[in-house]
């Protein structure tokens, strides 16, 4: 797995390089894609489903059909509608501005997640779920500064947070090639979460990143 690339700035879709490292973090940990980097409750996708997003990154097939774009782009605002026409009565219901922001997250559409996560941000600034997410949206535009800002506010409000140390060490290491830096996230992360199911594996990438390091 490569460990140098950087996020590119590209803010409509995620890159192959992203795609892979996210899927491969989540194949090889055995846990899933949204609870290695969503800080709120959202379905979960499965491993099948992660090695799709590597076909997806890649230009690979593993012999599930590609979503329509256009289908995607309907169904994604059709559901966003009504909550839409909620804010408009109510511009500052917390709940509604995260579901929204959830929607757009969920249909990779992230700048527009990142309107929505930076509105319910400024009414609940201390809230370690959606600071979580917003940080995410923003690694997924390319912006590993502002996406490791967030993810040190959560930690602020909630210290110790799994999915965000774990996030944030990615993130230092893909977006920063920061090894050293994942690797004081992810120490931490087994520090304070003993029972972390995934120790194990997650200590094997910490050996990684710690030979990453040492070559320079």
């Amino acid at each position: 797995m490569t460990t140098t690339n950087l996020a590119s700035t590209r803010q409509d879709s995620w890159t192959s390089t992203q795609a892979y490292v996210l899927a491969a973090f989540c194949l090889v940990l055995g846990v899933a894609l949204g609870y290695l980097f969503r800080g709120s409750a959202s379905p979960p996708v499965d491993a099948a489903a992660a090695a799709n997003t590597v076909a997806q990154g890649t230009g690979t097939q593993t012999g599930a059909a590609q979503p329509d774009p256009q289908q995607q782009k309907e169904a994604l605002d059709k559901a966003v509608a009504p909550l839409l026409a909620g804010l408009q009565t109510n511009p500052n219901d917390f709940d509604t501005l995260v579901k929204v922001a959830n929607l757009y997250y969920d249909g990779q559409q992230f700048p527009e997640a990142i309107k929505y996560y930076e509105r319910a941000v400024s009414i609940q600034p201390k809230n370690a779920d959606v600071l979580t997410d917003y940080g995410t949206s923003f690694w997924y535009t390319g912006n590993a500064d502002k996406a490791i800002e967030e993810f040190e506010a959560a930690l602020k409000y909630q210290p110790g947070r799994a999915s965000t140390l774990f996030n944030l060490g990615l993130v230092r290491w893909q977006g920063k090639n920061d090894p050293k830096g994942a690797v004081q996230a992810w120490e931490e992360l087994l520090q304070k979460n003993p029972d972390y199911p995934e120790k194990q594996k997650l200590q094997e990438f910490i050996e990684r990143a710690k030979q990453h390091a040492a070559k320079g």
